[in-house]
């Protein structure tokens, strides 16, 4: 499948817009190889928004979620580098979960995706996951422009940390839907039509959900 692993930990944030070039250099550099060098990480993959909202979206695809309560991840987290340590500052908005995978479709990772951050309604949780895991997906499989549809639910909150007070406290996740695909303009279309906040809303989503249209700029694997 597109996403390796049975768990993902997934990350959105902005970087104040004078530092944007060392995060990119050090997440490119240092971070990356630093995380999937843990065991049980797989795979990284850095993506930069195309749509208002926070900048980077970034996924850290596991064995399962366990990894993410680890000693050696712990380990990494509360032992910061001194490159880490000067660039944590910087985060602004951090949103950060630790979500099983749920559902999965499609097995090539596309180089432009759609990323909703969502909660649903009292009492749509059914007919809603039936829509954003089973029919919509494999509608979209169907089509030119996708390549895979991923389902994510957060299945623990992740600890304080050094990491996380060097940047201040993560918001959490609910839900996940996570599409991918080649062709920018199929997924501006799926954001302003089947997708789109009023879409959601009429599914059974709750008011509020967070889109973003992001392409992906760096991929590290073990």
């Amino acid at each position: 499948m597109a996403l390796l692993g049975k768990a993902a930990m997934l990350l959105w944030y902005d970087i104040v817009p004078e530092q944007i070039a060392e995060h990119d250099d050090w997440h490119t550099r240092q971070h990356f190889s630093e995380r999937v060098g843990i065991p049980g990480f797989l795979r990284a993959q850095r993506w930069v928004s195309r749509s208002p909202g926070p900048r980077y979206f970034v996924v850290y695809e596991v064995i399962d979620i366990d990894v993410l309560s680890s000693a050696a991840y712990n380990e990494r987290l509360n032992n910061p580098t001194a490159w880490t340590a000067a660039v944590m500052p910087h985060f602004r908005g951090m949103v950060r979960g630790f979500c099983h995978l749920e559902t999965s479709h499609g097995t090539v990772l596309g180089a432009t995706g759609l990323v909703i951050r969502y909660t649903p309604a009292p009492g749509k949780d059914a007919d809603l996951q039936q829509w954003l895991e089973q029919t919509l997906p494999s509608d979209l499989m169907r089509r030119r422009g996708f390549s895979s549809v991923h389902g994510l639910r957060s299945g623990r909150m992740p600890e304080m940390t050094t990491e996380q007070r060097l940047r201040g406290r993560d918001a959490s996740v609910d839900r996940v839907l996570f599409v991918t695909g080649y062709a920018a303009a199929a997924m501006d279309a799926l954001a302003a039509e089947e997708l789109s906040p009023d879409a959601l809303t009429a599914h059974g989503a709750a008011p509020g959900a967070a889109l973003s249209a992001v392409s992906l700029a760096c991929l590290s694997t073990r």
